[in-house]
């Protein structure tokens, strides 16, 4: 049984990209719009400039475990995808949860 909070879709990617929000941080990007439904979904996105697969699983481990800890704050009805960006390479927990709360709270998701 799929989840049905996770993008999974290359229309609903490509719409996001197309017309969505952007704001970058130092070792993430967040990519958002309104999706009209009454459940928000997310996609996490770590491409080769990263790194190897290992870099790649462990970056997108990270930015996951983040969101995580503060999906509660974020209002439903959103598509966000986060994208890391090649300089999350060897950082640590503490770092990429700051970097990615800073984006978010610059796209007005979170307070």
């Amino acid at each position: 049984m799929l989840r049905n909070d996770v993008l999974r879709k290359q229309a609903d990617f490509d719409a996001l990209y197309k017309k969505g929000k952007s704001v970058g941080d130092k070792f993430v990007v967040v990519i958002h719009m309104k999706n009209g439904l009454d459940h928000s979904r997310i996609g996490f996105l770590a491409s080769k400039k990263v790194g190897n697969s290992v870099m790649r699983n462990r970056a997108r481990r990270l930015m996951k475990e983040s969101f995580r800890l503060i999906r509660d704050e974020i209002p439903k009805g959103y598509d966000i995808v986060i994208i890391a960006r090649n300089t999350i390479a060897g950082r640590s927990f503490f770092e990429v949860d700051r970097s990615l709360r800073n984006a978010l709270k610059r796209t007005g998701l979170i307070l």
